[in-house]
């Protein structure tokens, strides 16, 4: 385990420091920055994230995802959890505390915006970041990459009604730009990148160790790129986070309750259906990342700008990465909870047959 994986979270809290004294010290060079975007995605960050996401990718083998349809527990688990529970449990989570346990101390029309911004939240599951935390906790790259592009292609066709009914709202705009081009940068290209990238390295002399031994490299250079991404998203939102400091916490609390608990549900949903651990993981932490892009895109083309509920989708992001890492940790410690892989299984009956002979 290498220096910045294995003090991953001290690294994490580092760069949020740095990320807000950023933001406060250069504010002129991080506006220029968070300017540079298309569609509402932006452009550094998606960099960041694509460096990221392409290490898992060159470990998809073409022929692994059709047999993925041979193992559809996992994708099943995927689906209930993202589509019929985790709506309606943050849009209960939003109303219970900012309509009655916050219900004095923000005004009623804030109150209002916070609920339709973390509404928004529920009905965006991730499309990008999980291939990060898949990575981290030694996920099986083509069911992770199956479970998402499932995950995708129902979005196109729910997301709109079902944040519609849960907002209240008949003529619901979705930003298709943003939509498209997040799936294409997140999904579709670092995956042709990957897959184009093990053909080149299998048609040559050094075979599949020559591209683990690529993954292996290009490691640290995905968790910089978390790092990095980090600092920027903290630096964006420095104002914010110093501002409105009792905004932010209480905005924080349903979301944390939310991101934990949606978690637990699939990871003990993926124990009693006897998941193994590289399924059973990444298929938790679809349901509790976000589709922030999204979420934000929506929050501000409904409510503006400067609206409670954009402000509710922009903490979503602030306390994702934080949240993640402490469950790719929990996650980690308890893969002996799970059955081990079959081909694990095989390799231990095999082993121990030489041994014997």
């Amino acid at each position: 385990m290498g220096l910045f994986e294995k003090y991953l979270s001290i690294w994490v809290a580092l760069a949020i420091g740095a990320g807000v004294l950023l933001g406060t010290a250069l504010p002129e060079l991080i506006e220029s920055i968070a300017k540079l975007e298309y569609a509402s995605v932006n452009l550094v960050v998606a960099a960041l994230i694509w460096l990221m996401i392409y290490p898992m990718m060159l470990k998809v083998e073409p022929r692994c995802i059709a047999q993925v349809g041979r193992r559809p527990r996992g994708l099943f688990l995927t689906i209930v959890v993202n589509w019929l529970i985790k709506p309606f449990t943050m849009a209960a989570l939003a109303i219970l505390f900012f309509k009655y346990i916050f219900a004095g101390l923000v005004p009623a029309e804030d109150a209002a915006h916070y609920i339709a911004g973390m509404i928004l939240l529920g009905v965006a599951p991730c499309t990008a970041m999980v291939f990060v935390w898949s990575n981290l906790t030694k996920g099986d790259p083509a069911y992770t990459l199956v479970q998402v592009t499932i995950n995708d292609l129902i979005l196109v066709f729910a997301f709109a009604p079902l944040a519609g009914l849960l907002l209240g709202v008949t003529d619901l705009f979705i930003p298709w730009d943003t939509l498209v081009l997040s799936v294409g940068i997140f999904v579709v290209l670092p995956l042709a990148a990957g897959i184009i990238t093990r053909f080149v390295k299998l048609r040559g002399n050094g075979g599949e160790e020559s591209v683990n031994s690529l993954a292996a490299k290009l490691k640290p250079f995905s968790i910089i790129g978390l790092l990095l991404t980090v600092v920027l998203l903290f630096s964006f939102q420095a104002e914010t986070l110093l501002s409105k400091p009792l905004r932010v916490v209480l905005i924080a609390t349903p979301l944390l309750i939310q991101g934990y608990g949606i978690f637990f549900i699939a990871y003990f949903g993926a124990k009693l259906l006897r998941l193994e651990h590289r399924v059973a993981a990444p298929a938790a932490m679809i349901g509790t990342s976000n589709f922030f892009e999204l979420a934000v895109a929506v929050a501000v083309s409904l409510f503006g700008l400067t609206s409670g509920a954009a402000l509710a989708t922009v903490v979503g992001v602030l306390i994702e990465v934080p949240v993640m890492l402490s469950l790719v940790k929990f996650a980690n410690r308890t893969r002996h909870w799970f059955p081990e892989p079959e081909e694990a299984n095989s390799a231990s009956v095999a082993k121990a047959g030489t041994e014997a002979a």
